[in-house]
């Protein structure tokens, strides 16, 4: 399992011997994938088609997570290249189990129980 903020989808990824594919490749072969904060800050051109390269390596081969406050009806706009956004999209959004949360966040939750004394 790998886990990494989706905004750090930078160049800056470079493997110890400082192969950029190489990261890209690991990434597009581990088991469990999990993009966290996914779009909350909007991808550059450059994340998009890395992005796109990995979940394209990925597609029904491996499972990827994508945690986000923000609503899928607005993930469309987060991306550059409207392009993209449509081959990315359709590749996040078929064969994918959509699980929406309700209810307060837990770091809300937790602060408060931290505040009061439990």
């Amino acid at each position: 399992m790998n886990m990494f903020a989706a905004n750090t989808i930078t160049n800056r990824w470079v493997d110890r011997d400082g192969s950029y594919d190489k990261v890209l490749t690991r990434l597009s072969k581990t088991h469990l994938l999990i993009l966290d904060d996914w779009l909350i800050d909007g991808l550059s051109f450059i994340q998009t088609k890395d992005i796109l390269e990995i979940l394209d390596d990925r597609y029904n081969k491996a499972s990827t997570i994508l945690a986000t406050q923000l609503p899928v009806s607005n993930w469309h706009s987060r991306f550059e290249d409207p392009t993209l956004a449509d081959a990315i999209m359709d590749r996040v959004v078929h064969n994918s189990y959509r699980i929406e949360l309700k209810g307060e966040p837990m770091r809300k939750k937790q602060k408060f129980l931290t505040q009061s004394g439990h």
